[in-house]
């Protein structure tokens, strides 16, 4: 190989590369800096294939305390911050707004 194919302009990320991201929805925001997250998952059944609706709840980090029940969230995978927190909220998808 040559060395300009080597050094490439652009630098790679390697470092925290392989973390998950995952949408879903807020479902308590009853704890301190904690909320619970349910991600909804739609997989096709191999034998029927019937889509079938799987669920997974997780306490995600939520350092200020801005988000509410209902709102729409992105979370992703961190070191453990406790024994159940595994997730840190990174942004705001949606507002809950209550009609």
């Amino acid at each position: 190989m040559t060395e300009n194919a080597t050094n490439s302009a652009e630098p790679k990320e390697v470092a925290h590369g392989g973390r998950r991201k995952l949408l879903g929805k807020v479902i308590s925001a009853k704890m301190a800096k904690t909320v619970v997250v349910e991600v909804v998952n739609h997989s096709r059944d191999p034998l029927y294939g019937k889509y079938v609706r799987s669920r997974a709840r997780y306490k995600a980090h939520d350092e200020k305390g801005e988000f509410k029940a209902g709102d729409q969230v992105e979370i992703e995978e961190h070191r453990p911050i406790s024994k159940d927190k595994r997730f840190t909220v990174v942004r705001l998808v949606k507002k809950f707004v209550e009609e």
